[in-house]
């Protein structure tokens, strides 16, 4: 059972970050909970990767507060994140294939015995807890020596999210976890998601796919330009609802007529058209409707261009 509570345990307040002249995110404001899963949703281009970055210490944002327990902190690197909790999962997971699930589990925080000139690497307890987390999250490793290139992508997701889970991770930040696998493996980490969930850490989960994120999410944060779009509880937005807005029915429907201009006498291109133009009225079938949530703080002045 997931231990969730009103009490974020992380909130950004009007948070932006500039490089120069450009805005990469202005204005973001939202809320994790724990034993809560946020899906950060939005198009390549929208802002996710500095938001994420942004969150982990990668970068110091330009403007606004960041909060961790209510109080407001200013991370200069992801070793400052990590200290609060707050572990990343990038794509590349930071492993290393040749090595064994065990060793990777461990990597850079080997647990050691003995003392002073004596102390050594404690392999036994490495292998034992690696085994052990593992189970806690679902995985049963048939063997900690195997090396982890030997993983399919799934496994691999699984290891790091069990090794972030060990190491005391109150936030888990999943970056595009699922982008790259096939729809059983997809599935796979889609269900370590909500174990971590039922043992109370606050997962944000960055996908631009909402067939992944409506089944694990809470609640979903849609970025479109660097701002945030919506702010919805799952309650208050079904998925068709979800997918109309990461569709976005102006920019189909622009699409379909350039295509229908460039098609001609074309009967292939015209017929590949007409089932776009199909989709666009599917997408813009029903209108969504749906509040902003009144906790986040919003404001429509200020957009960057384009």
């Amino acid at each position: 059972m997931s231990a969730q509570t009103d009490e974020a345990v992380l909130e950004t307040r009007r948070l932006s970050k500039y490089f120069g002249s450009v805005i990469a995110i202005k204005d973001i404001s939202m809320l994790v909970r724990p034993g809560t899963v946020t899906c950060l949703l939005g198009d390549n281009g929208a802002g996710k990767s500095t938001l994420i970055k942004t969150l982990s210490g990668v970068y110091e944002p330009s403007e606004g507060d960041y909060l961790c327990d209510g109080e407001v902190i200013h991370l200069h690197s992801p070793r400052d994140a990590l200290a609060r909790g707050i572990a990343t999962v990038y794509q590349d997971l930071a492993m290393i294939p040749l090595l064994s699930i065990w060793r990777n589990f461990f990597l850079g925080s080997e647990p050691t015995k003995g003392w002073g000139p004596f102390r050594r690497f404690d392999v036994k307890k490495a292998k034992e807890i690696t085994r052990d987390e593992m189970g806690k999250m679902g995985i049963d490793v048939r063997d900690p020596e195997q090396p982890v290139g030997t993983l399919s992508g799934g496994e691999r997701q699984s290891v790091a999210i069990a090794r972030a889970v060990y190491f005391g991770a109150r936030v888990l930040i999943l970056d595009e976890p699922t982008a790259a696998l096939g729809v059983k493996q997809a599935g796979v980490v889609l269900r370590y998601i909500v174990r971590a969930k039922q043992r109370g850490v606050a997962v944000v989960f960055i996908t631009h796919n909402p067939h992944h994120a409506y089944p694990v999410g809470d609640h979903f944060v849609i970025l479109r330009r660097g701002q945030v779009y919506g702010d919805f509880a799952k309650a208050d937005l079904g998925l068709e609802q979800l997918v109309q807005m990461m569709a976005g029915g102006a920019e189909l429907e622009n699409l379909a007529h350039e295509l229908q201009r460039e098609a001609g006498d074309d009967a292939e291109l015209r017929e590949a058209v007409a089932v776009l133009e199909q989709e666009v009225k599917a997408v813009a079938a029903e209108p969504v409707v749906v509040e902003r949530r009144a906790d986040v703080v919003s404001d429509e002045e200020g957009r960057p261009e384009g």
